[in-house]
């Protein structure tokens, strides 16, 4: 392949990658991202597919370093570890793609591909303590009709779809064969749309309960308040004001909202229980509440005359949350409700497949999460707990500052948001009549599992097919040549 389209096509796709992933991915470009760079695997040796690869995804996700250092406040090691691992990972799944096609085996090619990708992004879910938070899924959240499939496969379907489609596109030859097989990935394209379209167009009214929910937020002040200072006493008195105005059975808060104790607790616990029994509703709010030495960052809920209920946090974010005494890894709360469960999280709990799933397991169909967002990640971070409901067949409620408030149901219909400001910023909606679980629920990670199972065999024959002498770079570049110049030659006279 010429040295400068080579060159042409990986910033090509580094550029898509950064547009397609990201903090706000733009849809579409994650469906043709990977696409340039595999057109170079499919015509190039080993070491110029793997470097295109690894580029090509070091590029994508540079724009990010900003973040994780400056928003995240990650080690640059750790940050520099993070984008060049993936890159290289990324690098790896080019090679064995590229190696796989070239010896005339497309869909196999393809599907080592999009499962390898699939095996990436589920380890690092399973050993990072990010959950899902890297992953290719968010950039359909919006995308209605594909989103449905994660209630079979969870997230990791809608990676190997996006992947999986592009390398059947890259690895095949246009011939009549080809165009044949381009056709099957479209029907699948095609399935797996009618499966949401179908399952959209099936689903109950989003406004077929009764229970009203509201969400409240504001971002003045953008910190913790101890409840004890005069400024605490403010804040208390300015939330009971806007919790007046607003006509609702369930109130949720954001996270760490105020800081108390056992002392200074009351002059939070009195006024919110007080107003949650005379309106006979449900206050939730999120504080950092201390006892003793220990801090945890908890969600305390005020449901009418009944007694408190409280949460703490499973999931902290690494460095930034260190002070907090992490929650009981099977902790679980809910709050009194009608017509089903309602399972209480924080924030960044929303990222983990587990926890949500085994709320669903467990009955839940709603989640009601206090949370916090940091700068540039309102939109993602509201998306990934959209999806988490869509996963489980649940309505998701996230009151946050810094961010979008935003209530969502079984489907990922937008039920109510709101961008949090200066002021108070709330949304109000009807929360939907529960659903049945899905199978995801029921079944789990089943891909992501296979994914793994597939990952060993695929880096193996990517390997042989990539150490085969007819593999070097300089080979010949177009898909199935060597199976033509085959047939050219058995019918010579």
């Amino acid at each position: 392949m010429n040295r400068l389209l080579l060159l042409m096509l990986t910033a090509l796709s580094a550029v898509l990658l950064a547009f397609g992933t990201g903090l706000t991915p733009v849809w579409w470009c994650a469906w043709i991202a990977a696409l340039p760079v595999l057109a170079v695997a499919v015509r190039s040796g080993p070491w110029t597919r793997t470097a295109a690869g690894t580029a090509a995804w070091l590029g994508g996700q540079t724009p990010m370093w900003g973040y994780y250092l400056d928003v995240l406040e990650l080690p640059p090691a750790l940050g520099a570890a993070l984008i060049v691992g993936t890159s290289l990972l990324f690098g790896l799944a080019v090679l064995a793609f590229g190696a796989i096609a070239r010896r005339g085996r497309p869909l196999v090619a393809a599907l080592a591909f999009g499962s390898s990708w699939v095996a990436a992004e589920f380890a690092v879910s399973l050993t990072l303590p990010h959950g899902a938070w890297w992953s290719m899924v968010y950039s359909q959240a919006d995308v209605l009709p594909v989103l449905q499939l994660v209630s079979l496969t969870g997230p990791w379907g809608v990676t190997f779809l996006l992947l999986g489609v592009q390398a059947v596109l890259a690895g095949l030859p246009w011939t009549a064969g080809g165009l044949l097989r381009a056709a099957g990935a479209a029907v699948v394209v095609a399935l797996v749309t009618g499966y949401g379209a179908a399952r959209l167009a099936a689903a109950p009214g989003a406004a077929g309960g009764t229970t009203r929910v509201a969400l409240l937020a504001t971002d003045e002040p953008n910190d913790t308040v101890p409840v004890g200072t005069p400024q605490g006493r403010t804040l208390v008195a300015r939330y009971v004001g806007a919790l007046r105005k607003l006509r609702a059975d369930v109130v949720v808060l954001p996270e760490n909202t105020f800081a108390a104790d056992a002392a200074t607790l009351p002059a939070l616990a009195r006024p919110l229980g007080a107003l949650a029994a005379e309106r006979h509703a449900t206050i939730l709010v999120g504080l950092t509440l201390a006892d003793g030495d220990v801090r945890g960052n908890s969600a305390l809920a005020f449901p009418g005359k009944a007694a408190p209920v409280r949460y703490d946090k499973r999931h902290l974010i690494p460095g930034i949350e260190s002070a907090y005494q992490p929650g009981p890894a099977d902790a679980v709360a809910f709050l009194p409700g009608s017509g089903g469960r309602w399972a209480i999280a924080i924030c960044k709990d929303l990222d983990f497949t587990a926890l949500v799933r085994d709320y669903r397991r467990r009955g839940a169909t709603a989640v009601f999460a206090p949370a916090w967002d940091f700068p540039g990640d309102a939109w993602i971070h509201s998306r990934m707990a959209l999806v988490r409901g869509v996963e489980n067949g649940m309505t998701v409620v996230r009151a946050p500052r810094a961010g979008i408030l935003l209530a969502s149901d079984a489907y990922g219909r937008v039920l109510a948001e709101a961008r949090t400001g200066p002021g108070f910023a709330s949304a109000v909606f009807t929360l939907p009549a529960p659903v049945a679980a899905t199978p995801y629920s029921v079944l789990g990670d089943w891909l992501g599992w296979a994914g793994l199972l597939l990952l060993p065999p695929t880096v193996l024959v990517g390997l042989r097919a990539a150490g085969d002498g007819r593999d070097g770079d300089g080979a010949r570049g177009r898909l199935g040549s060597d199976r033509s110049a085959k047939r050219a030659h058995a019918v010579r006279p």
